[in-house]
């Protein structure tokens, strides 16, 4: 019996649930079905299931079993492609996640752009305010704003971002500009709720100073944040991308930019290991390149490995 065809046998049952609807997704007979995962069971000597008048339920066996097959037949899929040239010419669905205001400005764009140029290609995008795992989640390439830690991803820096502190001008005129951090503890602030372990805002690039903020406002979206601020409610501080029209028609000010922090790497990451896809090195490339011209990102980098 084919080693490879029982392997897949077991796995649809194990994710079906059951014998007989394995054997309709896969157009085979139950009796068929039965005789592969019994093959698989004396070749391995050892049983991967255990079967009730109404249940089916993985041994703690089949389980690791499982896992291997499904990683095993993922990368035999992954040669039979390759092969079959999907490797070399952009085709299946791209799935891109960035945090949410960054996705919706900067990142919808540029993938409306690619789909129009690969018309076999499709698309979904996840825009969240978390890390997301590429791998577990089963994402192909994500734009994170971030110092990243190590690991097997590779990410090519396409810029960086300030944080800026930002008021409306009639806010500032009628409380004063703050001319240094210790300053803003006679300023009603607004802060975002769990964009900081602690509420403190930090400052400066060589010498660090950490001070503790009383918001009076906390808001879980970066955008109420920044609508209460250009209502004139108080300071904000946030991502210059995320105020960029704001600071452009006069609505918002920056204030102590002498004492900001260094700028934010912003990188584009995809899974690292083989060779990626032609769909996922095509939109890498095409997004690199759009991201860079955008003179709001400021510096550029090479592509790196993090590990």
């Amino acid at each position: 019996m084919d080693r490879w065809q029982a392997m897949r046998v077991f796995v649809k049952v194990a994710e079906s649930g059951g014998f007989a609807e394995a054997a309709r997704r896969l157009f085979m007979s139950p009796p068929a079905v039965t005789r592969s995962v019994a093959f698989l069971e004396d070749a391995i000597g050892a049983q991967l299931l255990v079967r009730t008048t109404r249940s089916l339920k993985l041994t703690e066996t089949g389980e690791r079993y499982l896992h291997d097959c499904q990683r095993i037949l993922a990368d035999l899929a992954d040669a039979e492609a390759a092969a079959a040239g999907s490797y070399t010419t952009p085709t299946g669905t791209l799935i891109v996640t960035a945090p949410v205001m960054f996705g919706q400005l900067h990142i919808l764009p540029v993938v409306m752009d690619y789909l129009g140029r690969h018309p076999v290609v499709s698309a979904q995008t996840l825009f969240l305010d978390r890390i997301t795992n590429l791998v577990e989640e089963g994402m192909d390439v994500a734009i994170r704003i971030s110092h990243l830690p190590d690991s097997e991803l590779t990410a090519i820096r396409v810029g960086s971002m300030r944080r800026v502190i930002c008021a409306s001008p009639a806010y500032l005129a009628e409380h004063g500009e703050p001319r240094s951090p210790a300053d803003l503890a006679g300023h009603s602030v607004i802060a975002r709720i769990g964009a900081w372990p602690r509420l403190e805002w930090r400052f400066g690039r060589d010498e660090k100073i950490h001070v503790g903020i009383q918001p009076r406002l906390m808001c879980n979206l970066n955008e109420s944040g920044i609508s209460a601020a250009i209502s004139g409610w108080g300071l904000v501080r946030v991502f210059a991308y995320q105020v960029d029209t704001a600071l452009r028609e006069g609505a918002l000010r920056t204030v102590l930019t002498e004492f900001e922090e260094e700028p934010v790497p912003i990188h584009i990451v995809h899974a690292g290991g083989r060779a990626p896809s032609a769909k996922v090195r095509s939109f890498v490339d095409f997004a690199v390149e759009r991201l860079r011209a955008n003179p709001i990102f400021g510096d550029l980098a090479r592509a790196r490995p993090l590990s």
